[in-house]
């Protein structure tokens, strides 16, 4: 049984983030996948995810969110891939909602650049938008988006490359304190330990069974539709956006290579699965939730579905993050940095979680995802 300073547990994009982090600074390190990593069952697929400065979530991201960016530019520097495009990114809906206001609170509290435009002004340089009037747009040039797939790619080759190990098609059956350590049995043999980072995303309840945090994974849609004419959607003339409407909250991605328009309803149904049960095919009814946005607000997108596929969100009670040591247990640190919204962080999540297994705390401020919030 060999021993390592930390033990990664999931190799989505925040498992294998920490995982190549941890190899960089030289530590011996071992991450362990219950699939293959990249695979589609969690979070960490679907082609793009956004990337934004101002958060309409809470101003407290915004300066996880700047080191994020600099990470990044230093991941796609390393690995010699593009990973980030910037297209800017326009957020519509009432200026009384969460979505609008948020965001400007975010970015007025951090100087962040941004414009307001009322709706006339986003149909005239957006044409493939139709909203009433009363909505407005807030404009972000720092907005864009991230390849999903391509990203943990990155990060795991960047791992190997620094001598971490990965074990692959693994099942992890426990996580026990063990001595001045940690124990994680698992499927091919036991593992000790210094740290683990259990980073399992919807299958974090059933690893820790004692959390003192109510997670649950819903299901969620993504969709991919085919437009009439893709020249208003290529990246030039058409940003990532977030849309709110009565139809709830819809983000959307440019044109693809394959001219496809990726569209996708946040908290879609806000439906709680279990993970480890079979994947449901995508239905008419979830169509139906995604289209009804582009019938009211962006009807040039409005053409035959072209792919669908599902994910997980693994959510808090607050949707803000936990990153923390498990209570008890100060040798496990958990990493729930998603509820929806957590990809592109990644990169800070990677440095972060490196920082507290290896020297016991962080620069950054995460006193927003500790364990005590829920009492």
């Amino acid at each position: 049984m060999k021993q390592f300073d930390v033990v990664v547990v999931g190799l989505g994009v925040m498992g294998a983030a920490a995982l190549r982090e941890l190899a960089r600074r030289g530590f011996n390190v071992v991450g362990v996948e219950r699939f293959m990593p990249g695979h589609d069952r969690g979070s960490s697929h679907g082609e793009t995810r956004i990337i934004r400065l101002g958060y309409f979530e809470h101003p407290s991201y915004v300066p996880l969110l700047q080191r994020s960016y600099e990470l990044w530019r230093e991941l796609e520097a390393d690995s010699g891939r593009k990973l980030i495009r910037i297209t800017g990114i326009v957020e519509i809906g009432m200026p009384v909602g969460p979505l609008i206001s948020g965001t400007l609170a975010a970015a007025r509290q951090h100087n962040l650049a941004h414009d307001i435009l009322d709706g006339a002004e986003v149909m005239r340089r957006f044409p493939v938008f139709r909203i009433p009037s009363d909505y407005v747009g807030v404009w972000q040039p720092d907005g864009g988006f991230a390849a999903a797939e391509a990203t943990v790619e990155a990060l795991i080759e960047l791992a190997t490359a620094a001598k971490a190990k990965i074990r692959s098609n693994v099942s992890v059956l426990s996580i026990e304190p063990h001595g001045h350590g940690v124990l994680v049995r698992t499927s091919v043999g036991d593992i000790e330990a210094r740290t683990a980072i259990v980073a399992a995303g919807p299958w974090l309840p059933t690893l820790i069974p004692n959390l003192p945090a109510p997670l649950r994974a819903t299901r969620e849609v993504m969709a991919w539709f085919k437009p009439r004419d893709p020249a208003p959607f290529v990246p030039s003339r058409l940003p990532v956006f977030i849309l709110e409407s009565r139809h709830g909250m819809h983000y959307g991605f440019p044109v693809s290579r394959a001219g496809h328009v990726k569209i996708a309803k946040h908290h879609h149904r806000n439906e709680t699965v279990n993970p480890d049960d079979p994947r449901r095919l995508v239905s008419e009814v979830d169509e139906d939730l995604i289209r009804s946005v582009l019938k009211s607000h962006i009807p040039a997108a409005n053409g035959p579905l072209a792919a669908a596929t599902t994910c997980f969100y693994t959510m808090t009670p607050d949707h803000d993050f936990i990153i923390d040591r498990l209570p008890g247990a100060p040798n496990v640190i958990v990493a729930s940095p998603c509820s929806g919204h957590g990809f592109k962080f990644a990169p800070v999540v990677g440095e972060i979680l490196a920082d507290l297994a290896i020297d016991g705390g962080t620069g950054h401020d995460i006193s927003r995802f500790r364990f005590d919030r829920f009492g």
